[in-house]
């Protein structure tokens, strides 16, 4: 993991100002303390731990690809985020027009015991205006969601205990579990949404909020087979609105 990050500006997340982050190995964001757990468990989790976790799985960068970090007040970002944040909010609520966010990339990351050359890209970005607090993940070409630690095929990267996606304010009362978590469907999280850009999750985390995407054409049961589904009211339903796979060549988002 990283050594603490002490940030410029403080990111609230449910009600709390956090002034320090880490950026873990093992897929997480993490506030006030690291994450070392490299076994994902689904939310809510005990011990009153805050973190985001874009894909809390086994990675093992000794393999391959390497996990990026950064501040950012660069106005191109920031505008983009603005324009990217909107389907988050409701109609009443304001536009978004953040003035700060933090990016943490992992690109073209290995899983621990891999003996093939599979990797994963996948990003998570935090991004606040002083009033309204955001997380965006991001996501390009997923292969792997298995380390062998946790019981996965050193070949496929894939069985065991799959990697898990969302985030846990460590209050025991907000907390998100995105659809497939800890499931093989997990793999396909990158043609997945909740704001009708495949590969992209966003929520507003000042406060809890679960934005729902447009209604999905298709989705993954837990198996990883494609399926058709129906919307559950009040709750957050991925989307399959293009088949086209992020190229593997670059990560989804703003990284450098």
């Amino acid at each position: 993991m990283s050594p603490p990050v002490v940030l410029s500006h403080p990111f609230t997340f449910y009600g709390r100002p956090h002034h320090s982050l880490y950026v873990n190995n093992n897929g997480v964001v993490s506030f006030g303390v690291g994450v070392p757990e490299f076994t994902p468990h689904p939310f809510p989790l005990p011990g009153h731990r805050p973190f985001v976790a874009p894909y809390w799985a086994d990675v093992d960068t000794r393999w391959g690809g390497d996990v990026f970090y950064r501040e950012s007040r660069d106005p191109e970002l920031l505008a983009q985020l603005a324009r990217d944040l909107r389907p988050a909010v409701g109609p009443g609520d304001p536009v978004p027009q953040p003035t700060w966010a933090f990016v943490a990339t992992w690109y073209r990351v290995a899983f621990f015991g891999t003996a093939s050359k599979k990797v994963n890209t996948f990003q998570a970005v935090l991004a606040t205006d002083d009033v309204m607090a955001f997380i965006m993940l991001n996501y390009g070409d997923i292969q792997w969601t298995t380390g062998i630690s946790n019981g996965g095929d050193p070949h496929t990267g894939l069985g065991g205990i799959p990697a898990q996606v969302g985030f846990n304010s460590g209050d025991d009362t907000h907390y998100y579990n995105v659809l497939g978590s800890r499931t093989p469907a997990v793999l396909h999280v990158g043609r997945t949404s909740n704001v009708g850009v495949p590969g992209r999750w966003v929520f507003r985390v000042d406060e809890f909020t679960a934005t729902e995407g447009p209604p999905p054409e298709t989705a993954w049961d837990t198996q990883g087979t494609p399926r058709a589904t129906d919307r559950t009211p009040g709750t957050t339903q991925t989307t399959a609105r293009a088949t086209e796979e992020t190229s593997e060549e670059e990560p989804s988002y703003i990284c450098g």
